[in-house]
C-alpha cells in the first residue's frame, strides 16, 4: 500500500513539480518522504526528456533542414532567461514555472551536455522538492483538508 501512494507521488510531480507534494499531502505521507518522492519524479521525467529529447531533435533535423525563423513571446522569454543565467536559470525556474518536461526541453534545445543537465536538475529538483513540501505541510488546514 505504501508503494502506491509513493509511485502517485512521483508520477504526479513527473508532469507539474507541485502535484507531488500536494499528493503528499492527500496521501498522509511525511515531508521527507514527500520531497524524496517528488524529486524522483521530476528526476524521471528529466531523465526521459533528456534522452527522447536529442532523439527527437536529430530526427526533426533530418526532415527539416532549416530551422523555422519565428519568434513568439515563449521563445523571446527562454531566449532571455538563457541569455541572462544559461543553464542555471532554467533549472531553478523548471519546478516554479517551466515543469519538469517543459524546462528540460527547453535546456536540451540548448544543446546543454545531458551530465551537467542532469546535475543542475537533480540540485534544483531537491532543493525545490524539500522548500514546496515544507512550504505546503506548514499551511494551516491543508492537511485536515485533504483529510476528509
Amino acid at each position: 500500500m505504501q508503494l502506491a501512494k509513493y509511485l502517485s507521488v512521483i508520477v504526479a510531480s513527473t508532469i507539474k513539480f507541485v502535484g507531488g507534494p500536494l499528493s503528499g499531502i492527500a496521501l498522509g505521507l511525511s515531508w521527507i518522504e514527500t520531497a524524496v518522492c517528488t524529486t524522483l519524479g521530476m528526476m524521471l521525467s528529466v531523465v526521459a526528456v533528456t534522452y527522447a529529447g536529442a532523439a527527437l531533435q536529430t530526427l526533426l533535423q533530418r526532415y527539416r533542414p532549416q530551422t523555422p525563423k519565428r519568434f513568439t513571446r515563449r521563445t523571446r522569454m527562454a531566449i532571455r532567461i538563457w541569455k541572462r543565467s544559461g543553464l542555471i536559470g532554467i533549472a531553478l525556474l523548471t519546478p516554479l514555472i517551466l515543469t519538469p518536461i517543459g524546462g528540460t526541453a527547453l535546456a536540451v534545445s540548448f544543446r546543454v551536455g545531458r551530465g551537467q543537465l542532469l546535475l543542475y536538475m537533480l540540485i534544483s529538483g531537491i532543493f525545490w522538492a524539500v522548500v514546496q513540501t515544507i512550504a505546503l505541510y506548514q499551511v494551516p488546514g491543508l492537511q485536515q483538508f485533504f483529510q476528509r
